[in-house]
């Protein structure tokens, strides 16, 4: 939980499920992150007894990757769920698809992303450069937030496609290339001469802050 601090997210932990659900009752949290495997109770036991005294959103994390167990949590009240092992990307798009569905907003708090002289208003999806706007489709702002939320780490295509653009069961890897062609545009640069957007052959694209 300690990336989704990182992210901007106000966070708070409890190591047992029933301190868990004691605050999630006294801090009325805007979601819940279940994890099933509890040191004092079962987690499935956890929802039941939160979904009695509390309608907030819940995503359950679990490493059971069997039906049975994932429907019984959905069943139970679980409003989705993330299979361990999952990355904090994975789990941040979970996060916002429940909060769209809970009439909460995309994300618990506003927040801006800034690389170098980069600014990206998540909430009020727009993003500047140097105070100037900049006149990014939906899916390319989806590209560029998600690029920035990962500074300086090389980011594969097939996770684009994933997070981005919901693809989990495949996709062309030309449609990463023309959305970053056109985003290098309007950032004022190209791929022969990078500024923030830096391809890693045969890995993927890498968004950094630029140099000098």
């Amino acid at each position: 939980m300690r990336s989704l601090g990182e992210r901007g997210y106000a966070v708070e932990s409890a190591s047992t499920g029933m301190q868990g659900l004691q605050m999630a009752v006294d801090s009325r949290p805007d979601l819940v992150i279940l994890d099933l495997g509890l040191p004092d109770v079962d987690g499935t036991q956890v929802l039941s007894m939160l979904r009695a005294v509390s309608t907030v959103p819940v995503i359950v994390a679990s490493a059971r990757d069997d039906d049975p167990s994932l429907v019984g949590c959905l069943d139970a009240g679980a409003d989705d769920y993330v299979v361990k092992p999952y990355t904090t990307a994975q789990l941040e798009a979970r996060i916002r698809a429940v909060m769209r569905r809970s009439g909460a907003g995309g994300s618990p708090a506003r927040r801006t992303i800034v690389v170098g002289a980069l600014e990206i208003d998540v909430a009020a999806r727009q993003a500047r450069v140097s105070g100037t706007n900049l006149d990014l489709s939906p899916k390319e702002f989806d590209l560029l937030r998600h690029l920035a939320e990962r500074p300086d780490e090389v980011v594969t295509k097939r996770e684009l496609l994933v997070e981005v653009w919901q693809q989990p069961w495949g996709g062309s890897d030309k449609t990463v290339d023309v959305h970053l062609s056109w985003l290098r545009r309007k950032l004022g640069e190209s791929a022969s001469e990078p500024r923030y957007l830096h391809t890693v052959r045969g890995v993927g694209v890498r968004l950094s802050e630029p140099e000098g």
